[in-house]
């Protein structure tokens, strides 16, 4: 069994700082995931776009790939559904864009080919991973590993990581316009939103 409290904090606080540098360079935050993991990104991507709104600071961009139901299935009907986010991919990544993927298993094809086409683009990747973390914990730059064997606790770990992660944006965004951002803040402000390092 895996619970929260066992969740290793250094890969998050790593996420937390690559999210920042995102928004510092206006990069887009791009997310993809199936089933579940596909509700999950959608979330992340609305949160990530709206609850960090803060007047007079600059709005964080971020998409889902997994949103376009007409563009998914012509894709999947028409080259195969591995290839579903890597085509969308082509289409909007820009450099400074970051992409980030969310699987239970790890071991999506579709998940998998975005982030080696992301890799070769040169853009920083993340992934977040349940099970034995399957291949994407060793192809995405960053992982985040939940090592725990039922999908539906992977789930609520990765939908409540998810919520840390733009709640601390925003917190971020929030120091930055009060002019209290310190050179290394993600450890600071991840407490905030982790309570002393238990999420």
């Amino acid at each position: 069994m895996y619970t929260l409290d066992q969740l290793p904090q250094l890969p998050l606080r790593r996420i937390a700082d690559a999210l920042w540098e995102t928004y510092e360079r206006d990069g887009t935050i791009i997310v993809c995931g199936n089933g579940g993991s596909a509700s999950t990104a959608s979330h992340f991507a609305c949160d990530l776009t709206k609850w960090t709104i803060r007047d007079g600071a600059r709005r964080v961009r971020s998409l889902a790939l997994t949103d376009n139901m007409a563009l998914l299935t012509a894709w999947s009907n028409d080259q195969g559904y591995a290839d579903v986010f890597v085509e969308q991919l082509r289409s909007l990544y820009r450099p400074g864009d970051l992409v980030f993927a969310i699987s239970g298993s790890g071991k999506s094809p579709n998940v998998l080919r975005a982030i080696q086409w992301a890799n070769e683009m040169g853009a920083p990747t993340i992934g977040i991973t349940g099970f034995d973390g399957g291949m994407l914990a060793h192809l995405a730059q960053t992982t985040l590993h939940v090592d725990n064997q039922m999908m539906p606790q992977v789930e609520d770990i990765h939908s409540t990581v998810c919520h840390a992660l733009a709640v601390n944006l925003g917190y971020q965004i929030e120091d930055m316009l009060s002019h209290t951002l310190e050179v290394a803040p993600t450890g600071v402000l991840l407490e905030r939103v982790v309570g002393g390092g238990n999420l």
